[in-house]
């Protein structure tokens, strides 16, 4: 009975030894692979599926790996985005860089330079009120039409596309009136013939049989600088290793999406529209994935700069043309991995 006895003893002992090696190994392993975060704070023009490459980035957990501890907020508008990243409220801003155009213009002290573009085609739609199969941009003459902000990029690459198809914005009655944020629930309301949406809105609109998409904006537009990453000079001086990673974690999503299915995608981002069926949401990322919308990469070339101020000077909002240096870095979407 005391064989048995010290037996048992000496089983459990060497079960406990076991135990306590197996957890300080976990614990040490722990510690050697925890990163430091630096917190950053990005604020969002909208929050959109037409942004998937950073969700996915987001998601995928990419940020933490670079050592970013990421602070998304959603600005609903690029003149809110400017103004927190301005007054240091947000470290970087995303949104159509045409702001930055703006704020350069009127004098800032401390300009705001992108440094990574996302986006290459609008991400808008038509959506009429009525299904059209055999839709014409020309119908939307002496119609009235919900086409967001005025000075903003999805108003302007509307009436761009408009001119490219010789088709007089003046022809068409556009209600500059209503943020492209409202725009779905005022046409949901009753006004306009036809608005201009992002997506999910657009597929919102026909699934309560508001409206019917019946073109691609950014199909339309061909190839536009439509949205990029942004910050204050002074803070890329003094956080160039902060930026480096963080245009590192977005081309690790933009690698994602250009390398996984749409279903694949859907699901990646879903916890950021967990509103949205999943299907629904696959249909969506499906449609922006077969219009080319995302960049393989992230740098915004001299080409698409100048495409961009063409795009102001034709809409008469362009004071004068910066030069593409003192807007633009490509320092840190070259050097991304």
């Amino acid at each position: 009975m005391n064989l048995k006895r010290r037996l048992f003893s000496l089983l459990v002992l060497t079960v406990l030894a076991i135990c306590l090696l197996a957890g300080c190994g976990k614990k040490d392993s722990a510690k050697t692979s925890a990163v430091p975060l630096t917190k950053v704070t990005l604020n969002e023009v909208a929050h959109s599926i037409f942004y998937a490459p950073m969700y996915a980035a987001i998601e995928n957990g990419y940020f933490e790996q670079e050592g970013i501890d990421l602070d998304l907020v959603t600005g609903f508008g690029a003149d809110k985005v400017m103004a927190a990243v301005l007054s240091g409220e947000a470290d970087i801003g995303f949104m159509g860089p045409e702001t930055t155009v703006y704020t350069y213009n009127e004098g800032a002290a401390d300009a705001v330079i992108n440094f990574a573009q996302l986006t290459q085609r609008a991400g808008n739609f038509i959506v009429a009120r009525e299904k059209q199969d055999d839709f014409k941009l020309s119908d939307l003459k002496g119609a009235k039409v919900l086409g967001g902000r005025a000075g903003g990029m999805p108003e302007m690459v509307f009436e761009y596309v408009l001119k490219k198809n010789e088709i007089d914005p003046s022809e068409v009655e556009i209600d500059q009136s209503i943020d492209f944020g409202s725009t779905a629930a005022a046409f949901s309301g009753g006004k306009g013939a036809y608005t201009v949406e992002f997506e999910p809105s657009a597929t919102a609109l026909e699934q309560e049989g508001a409206g019917f998409v019946v073109s691609s904006v950014g199909v339309e537009s061909g190839y536009v600088p439509y949205t990029a990453f942004s910050a204050k000079k002074s803070y890329l001086d003094a956080h160039k290793d902060v930026i480096q990673s963080f245009t590192n974690a977005l081309q690790k999503g933009m690698d994602y999406v250009t390398s996984h299915t749409s279903a694949e995608i859907a699901k990646a981002i879903q916890p950021q529209f967990s509103e949205t069926e999943l299907d629904t949401l696959t249909a969506i990322v499906e449609r922006y994935h077969k219009q080319d919308t995302w960049k393989d990469d992230l740098v915004f070339s001299e080409e698409s700069f100048a495409l961009l101020l063409d795009i102001l000077e034709d809409a008469k909002v362009l004071t004068k043309r910066p030069a593409y240096d003192a807007l633009v870095t490509d320092e840190f979407a070259r050097q991304a991995k």
